[in-house]
């Protein structure tokens, strides 16, 4: 398993309070440190996402405006809970790049498994839109960009964040080559999307107060079939771990046990159909403990 981050994702700030904090990484990856598991797997530099990559998935006008609202001090808001400081952008940027690189090392077969532990999430920016908390899709960009390579005619992504993948549902919902499962609270934020009728788009969503028992088997019942026909030769997961039943921001009831047997499950679907590729990237966990726990969990069913 390799294992990307970057100091810019550190250093991405948002306005006091904010729940996606700079705390969630640096606390992460000191956590990580502790229990030796990055003296197993020590950490590389995420590159910056090629202009190229990123152009697939969202236009120019969209990237232009994030580099013109880039702040040449303090915090600034994009919309009313996406803020930018003066090293979003170049977060972002590298966070995207953690999935293209990842995707580059698990085509090339020199990893099967690769996790990036970066922020700001990506799962609800939309082509044209930064929103909830994401500048750039890192995991839509990862799709598109593995397309190009002759290795790769499918793809899966596996997103089982609290929050609907709203943007990445955008994004791919016209690329026949690109299946994306997304489990999700409901009614929740984003509020789009969530009743989508693409045949490569599988919406799971669960009632407020679900636990362990309604989530396993709505995944089971909703992703295995719909992998299984997809065939997919990679799975990109967005592992949002705010379904924790201490995050302090949804409804959902889930243990670090539960996060442990998704992966372990998705694991079972790479091994069977993609060649044991699997690229994972950090969504959402606000509570630091249990995302510390939560990635943990993860972690140890990955590699």
């Amino acid at each position: 398993m390799k294992i990307y981050s970057h100091q810019a994702c550190i250093e991405h700030e948002v306005s006091p309070g904010h729940p996606e904090r700079p705390e969630r990484l640096s606390n992460l990856l000191a956590h990580l440190s502790n229990i030796g598991l990055t003296h197993d797997y020590p950490l590389h530099d995420a590159p910056r996402a090629t202009n190229d990559a990123i152009l697939r998935a969202h236009p120019t006008s969209h990237l232009d405006h994030l580099e013109q609202s880039v702040p040449l001090d303090g915090v600034i808001p994009i919309d009313p809970d996406t803020w930018m400081g003066r090293q979003s952008l170049a977060a972002a940027l590298v966070a995207a790049g953690a999935v293209c690189a990842g995707i580059d090392d698990v085509v090339k077969g020199s990893d099967s498994r690769v996790f990036c532990a970066v922020r700001p999430p990506g799962h609800h920016a939309e082509s044209d839109a930064a929103m909830g908390f994401c500048l750039l899709n890192s995991v839509a960009i990862g799709a598109l960009h593995a397309l190009q390579k002759a290795e790769i005619g499918r793809v899966a992504i596996l997103d089982f964040d609290v929050h609907h993948g709203n943007g990445t549902v955008e994004i791919c919902k016209d690329h026949p080559d690109v299946l994306v499962c997304s489990s999700f609270q409901h009614p929740f934020y984003p509020h789009r999307f969530y009743d989508s009728d693409w045949p490569n788009i599988i919406n799971t969503p669960l009632p407020a107060g679900s636990g362990s028992y309604e989530f396993r088997a709505a995944i089971e019942r909703d992703w295995l079939p719909a992998v299984a026909a997809h065939q997919p030769d990679l799975i990109l997961i967005s592992a949002g771990f705010d379904a924790h039943a201490l995050d302090p921001l949804a409804a959902l009831n889930l243990e670090d046990d539960d996060f442990r047997w998704v992966t372990e499950l998705i694991v079972s679907l790479a091994s069977e159909h993609a060649n044991g590729r699997i690229v994972s990237a950090l969504e959402g966990g606000y509570d630091l403990d249990a995302l510390n726990s939560s990635v943990t969990a993860h972690l140890g069913a990955l590699a």
